[in-house]
């Protein structure tokens, strides 16, 4: 009878991994391969694959991995993805906010003004959705780079950003007018994988509870 292979984990590099490699290691998932080779993505004896958090819930939705370790900001920004939310998992604790120049809101200003507010964000889906829950009209400009100087170029009115302690808003004059949720590191399946393999699902599932 052929072995089942081990359920593929998709793990976050960057600012997420140390706490997430922690948490495989309490699952009894080997993970010092993984902590002592950088260049490495592929660690297929433990079922581990390394990648941006932005793309783990395009390789849950194919099914090239199982399971996935990312942060709210990236799923709701990928919303549209066909993958299951499973849990809370409690770390890596951001805020979504809306920022602009400290002062009078120049946001407000505009909205008064032109009836359209210009936002710079690595995070147009949520920026978009935002604005649209919220009944104002705003103008979507995508930055891939530092967002915070887009509103100190004159480039937009605000942006909408990721934020742990505020401390990059403040050195650029920047101040906090909304926020918008707050994010931490969830746990994804692939919705063919958790039929298939509910059990052992369920049982990462409950032991992480």
């Amino acid at each position: 009878m052929t072995p089942v292979r081990p359920l593929t984990v998709a793990v976050p590099r960057g600012a997420l991994l140390t706490q997430t490699l922690d948490l495989l290691d309490r699952l009894g998932i080997e993970t010092a391969q993984v902590r002592s080779n950088d260049r490495r993505l592929l660690f297929e004896e433990v079922g581990i694959v390394t990648m941006r958090p932005s793309d783990v819930p395009t390789y849950v939705e194919a099914g090239a991995a199982d399971l996935g370790i990312t942060g709210k900001d990236v799923l709701t920004e990928q919303a549209e993805r066909d993958f299951y939310e499973l849990l809370d998992l409690g770390y890596g604790g951001c805020s979504m906010v809306l920022a602009t120049i400290g002062g009078p809101d120049p946001s407000a200003e505009a909205l008064r003004r032109l009836g359209v507010v210009r936002v710079a964000t690595k995070y147009p889906k949520t920026a978009a959705a935002h604005f649209e829950r919220t009944g104002r009209q705003a103008e979507i400009v995508e930055v891939k780079g530092s967002v915070e100087l887009a509103p100190l170029t004159g480039l937009v009115e605000a942006i909408v950003d990721l934020t742990a302690t505020g401390t990059t808003l403040r050195e650029n004059n920047l101040i906090i007018r909304e926020e918008l949720f707050h994010s931490t590191a969830r746990l994804i399946a692939n919705p063919v994988a958790h039929k298939l393999r509910a059990a052992e699902i369920d049982d990462i599932v409950a032991a992480l509870r």
